[in-house]
């Protein structure tokens, strides 16, 4: 009896987790950014509030929360098959003489018996796809946390470039202004004139493009936070997000308590197993309780037959597979492959996060040093541009020479934007590949009583 009511074993999960992350600068110590709040270093408050609501309106996490609900409303009658079940029916039967016909009302009662490990794997099913919807909902909230993250950063980029653009423009159109008094008083030759004219027009149509960026991003993030409509505040210019002196000096190696992917293939491995245990102990006998009691009354009858009549009958129930082709046991087979798969499965969603972190990581540190490299250019600039307007008061220069020291130093400010954009979005896809995000308290509760009863 106590071997007909044991489970297999759970499969060992062994992921292959680094010891030390190879892309991690290991001199830095700089203040870190919490998994639950790390958009917070980038120093934004319009952020911190678009995450706020966008955690609170956004109809993709309210689905996945509902379908967490609807799983745990299941889970909590995972194991209802085999508890004794009572059942009312009703009934009219006629004699095969056709000499009377009878209504008949009665209850019948059953209890399938668990054996062969059913109790433990209808619990394993049911577990893990309550921990699949977890982790779906755990992994909707981790992209949309980033998401949100992205297309503010994109969308405060585009304004910044938009800007550096208009100046670049207006020193075009300087320019071309200087160029052709210049050559009205044949001082520059005509060609001269057209290169200043093809500049300007180049720098005019850069315009389309963050413009284009400004547009799309403000109503992605509209559809993010649940609404029609972007706020009209997103389209004042403002601010890039900078992440600063921010360098990442540690994260953790235990992917398994973070990543969302990792979390529903280990419930996958569960509910796997939960299958093919269920489909192994199909292939034994069913064994049972059963009961019923009975009326009869006789509503269309002759003198011979009497009026109403009682029964009650118990004993037990057996379904015992005698032949059916090897169907049963190749559903058990194809269930145990499916739970190697699922292992499978699990080790490699673990390879792929080890490989995600490292890889944003490397991008994070190489978009830093970038990030510095330009902006030591632009210093560079700002002190040759101001030169080059001293020397044009002085009129020791020519007041072009001002003019392209501006553009080449508008220029170096948009790379600049650019870069800090590029280690902005490296940080995003960071905190998104170790699965940073706020979890649901009501979520974390459950995951822990999981974790207790297993």
């Amino acid at each position: 009896m106590l071997a007909g009511c044991s489970a297999a074993p759970l499969p060992e999960l062994k992921p292959s987790l680094p010891t030390a992350w190879r892309n991690l600068p290991a001199d830095a110590r700089p203040p870190q950014a919490d998994l639950r709040d790390w958009w917070k270093a980038l120093g934004d408050p319009q952020l911190d509030g678009l995450v706020d609501r966008a955690l609170g309106n956004n109809l993709e996490l309210a689905q996945a929360a509902e379908r967490l609900r609807a799983a745990r409303i299941l889970n909590g009658h995972r194991h209802d098959n085999y508890l004794p079940s009572l059942s009312l029916r009703t009934n009219d039967v006629i004699d095969p003489d056709t000499s009377a016909s009878f209504f008949v009302v009665g209850f019948d009662a059953l209890w399938e018996l668990p054996l062969f490990g059913t109790w433990t794997n209808a619990g394993r099913v049911a577990q893990g796809q309550e921990n699949q919807a977890r982790a779906a909902l755990d992994g909707a909230r981790v992209s949309l946390v980033a998401e949100v993250a992205r297309r503010w950063i994109e969308l405060r980029t585009a304004q910044q470039q938009l800007a550096g653009l208009n100046a670049m423009r207006d020193a075009a159109q300087e320019k071309l202004r200087l160029t052709e008094l210049r050559e009205r008083l044949q001082l520059s030759p005509a060609s001269e004139v057209a290169r200043a004219q093809a500049e300007l027009a180049r720098a005019q149509a850069a315009l389309a493009e963050p413009n284009q960026a400004i547009v799309a991003s403000a109503q992605q993030l509209a559809v993010l936070l649940g609404q029609n409509e972007p706020d009209d505040v997103w389209l004042e210019p403002g601010p890039q997000p900078q992440l600063g002196d921010w360098r990442v000096t540690h994260a953790p190696g235990d992917l398994l308590r973070t990543r969302p992917e990792i979390a529903a293939a280990e419930a996958e491995v569960l509910r796997a197993a939960g299958e093919a245990g269920l489909s192994q102990a199909d292939v034994y006998p069913h064994l049972g309780i059963g009961t019923s009691l009975q009326w009869s009354t006789n509503i269309a009858r002759n003198h011979r037959v009497h009026t109403g009549e009682g029964i009650f009958s118990i004993g037990p129930v057996i379904d015992m597979p005698l032949f059916d082709w090897g169907q049963r046991q190749a559903a058990a087979d194809a269930k145990g492959h499916q739970l190697q798969a699922a292992v499978l499965a699990y080790r490699q969603a673990v390879l792929q996060g080890v490989a995600e972190v490292e890889t944003a990581m490397g991008d994070l540190e190489q978009s830093r040093s970038r990030e510095t490299s330009l902006q030591s250019a632009l210093d560079a600039l700002d002190r040759s541009t101001a030169g080059a307007r001293k020397r044009a008061e002085l009129n020791l220069a020519s007041t072009l020479d001002v003019q392209d020291s501006l553009l080449e130093q508008q220029r170096a400010q948009l790379e600049l934007v650019n870069a800090r954009a590029a280690r902005d979005l490296a940080y995003v896809s960071l905190y998104k590949a170790l699965g940073g995000a706020p979890l649901n308290t009501d979520n974390t509760a459950a995951a822990t009583h999981t974790k207790a009863t297993r």
